[in-house]
């Protein structure tokens, strides 16, 4: 008999094949493609189907941020009920509207969440389950749900004060022996991937716990199938024996592990095993998904058109390389932005992604959401001289020469795009040499033309994710906040635009990179 496990990953919040830029878009993604695959499937299935959402799935789209802002995620999560997911599971970013936004989230599925490496003050999963038991046709299969260890390191402090995250390898260890004697086959779905390469076994980042998935299979036995995410990696193969699928970001891939399995003596077992995933690209959507959110999607395409402000001049981005190396309008005005709402005199804000097209003449909804596409609040930190020389240290890292060209360091771009890891910085003036070894690389750094001494005691205005350390900015920590700024960034952006409904396409140049 063969079993499929299904799975989606990282959807977060695109439910329509669109990334909102334009109207009336088809893009090779979106729940309403998933929902077609996730049925075709079922239809043509033999042996029992099991469907698993495996995070980060209410955060994310322009969709899922306005029904945030008005608390109605019950309209969010009926997508996922409509498609009778048998579970799901948290990922990172479920986390960032906080936790009230969160448990309603989950009570409104009809499916059990889980979480068994988040506990409670009591040390019990805080969140739902640790795994679930389910009997498909007379074979027991037993799932147990995991998420990345690293969440603390970029939510704010309040909201994971009361948790404890636990590495999934020691959580597994825990488990997999109990599920191997209650069920016939075990699953493992995990909010995390790879920190190794999945061939060679060598690391391909920091071994700091945010990924744990190669390591998770090397010392756990008795796993039948391992569903991961959070990479946004496209991922289908085996690993010491075990399927492995990942699904890519968005809705862009459905994820599939048919096992094979036959009942002997001793049970049921598996005796062979497929991974694979299945691209939406070519999809035609989901007419039961398209016609459930057609009401919120005209809801969203009226609030993005709302104009908030006039620009004077040119803040297009057209070659994002070169934002990042020569300081562009946009950057610029993210960082008064910052200033302003905060009162710090030094900021620092990123280029997220290569999509953000910056701002037309007329400045819309659609305009600020695309662009700045993070739910992030802001946190004012005391850092020192040193401290800040070693953030600036941290952020040339991410660039490298190739061919005597300054490019995105590869090593950040696979196994996934690390591009807001790297910071642009106003109210300081400094000089990347590229031509200086990694870590050396700040020959000049002056704050109010003065130079920066490691002593100096400065005020800096920076995200909630960088602010904890987020990006292996270790010079960064909670214990370092002195001020939160508990408004959404784009709430912010908004603002900043009625108070100044005209804003000057500018720049001072404060830094430089050079060869």
């Amino acid at each position: 008999m063969e079993i499929r496990i299904l799975a989606t990953s990282d959807m977060h919040g695109y439910i329509e094949p669109t990334n909102y830029a334009e109207k009336n878009s088809d893009l090779p993604f979106g729940t309403e493609k998933i929902a077609t695959l996730i049925k075709k499937i079922r239809e043509q299935a033999t042996g029992p189907v099991l469907l698993i959402e495996n995070g980060d799935f209410i955060q994310g789209s322009p969709f899922s941020y306005y029904l945030a802002k008005s608390k109605r995620v019950a309209e969010l999560t009926q997508v996922i009920n409509t498609l009778d997911y048998d579970l799901g599971v948290l990922g990172n970013h479920e986390f960032n509207y906080g936790l009230a936004y969160l448990n309603s989230a989950i009570k409104s599925y009809n499916h059990p969440v889980l979480a068994a490496n988040i506990l409670n003050k009591d040390g019990q999963p805080a969140f739902g389950k640790a795994y679930e038991i389910f009997e498909k046709e007379g074979v027991k299969i037993a799932v147990l749900g995991l998420v990345t260890q690293y969440i603390p390191h970029w939510e704010q402090p309040a909201t994971v004060k009361d948790l404890t995250f636990k590495s999934i390898v020691e959580t597994a260890k825990e488990y997999i022996p109990q599920l191997k004697e209650q069920a016939d086959i075990v699953v493992v779905a995990y909010h995390g991937g790879f920190e190794r390469d999945l061939v060679t076994g060598e690391p391909t980042e920091l071994l700091t716990g945010e990924n744990e998935g190669y390591q998770l299979l090397q010392e756990v036995s008795g796993i039948d199938a391992l569903v991961t995410g959070h990479q946004h990696r496209e991922i289908a193969t085996h690993i010491h024996g075990v399927p492995v699928i990942q699904p890519g970001y968005r809705g862009s891939h459905l994820g599939e592990i048919i096992l094979e399995v036959e009942n002997t003596q001793e049970g049921w077992h598996v005796v062979s095993s497929q991974a694979e995933i299945h691209a939406t690209a070519g999809v035609v959507a989901d007419e039961e998904i398209k016609e459930l959110i057609a009401p919120i999607g005209e809801e969203v395409e009226k609030w993005l058109d709302q104009p908030v402000g006039k620009v004077e001049g040119s803040m297009k981005i057209n070659d994002p390389m070169g934002v990042r190396l020569h300081e562009h309008p946009y950057i610029e005005f993210i960082n008064r932005v910052q200033m302003d709402a905060s009162g710090a005199k030094i900021s620092g804000t990123s280029l997220f992604n290569n999509e953000g097209k910056g701002f037309g003449e007329i400045i819309t909804m659609r305009d600020v959401i695309t662009n700045y596409i993070y739910p992030n609040t802001l946190a004012v930190l005391k850092v020192t001289g040193a401290d800040l020389r070693a953030a600036l240290e941290q952020t040339a890292n991410y660039l490298a020469v190739k061919d005597g060209k300054i490019i995105f360091n590869p090593e950040f771009i696979e196994p996934k795009p690390q591009y807001y890891n790297y910071d642009m910085y106003e109210g300081i003036d400094y000089v990347i040499d590229m031509s200086k070894p990694a870590f050396s690389r700040i020959t000049t750094l002056t704050f109010e033309g003065k130079p920066v001494e490691p002593t100096d005691e400065l005020e800096m205005v920076i995200n909630q994710y960088r602010a904890v350390g987020g990006g292996n900015y270790t010079m960064f920590e909670a214990g370092k906040i002195v001020r939160e700024i508990q408004i959404d960034m784009t709430e912010l952006i908004a603002n900043y635009l009625k108070k100044n409904p005209v804003i000057q396409a500018e720049t001072n140049q404060n830094f430089t990179v050079i060869l």
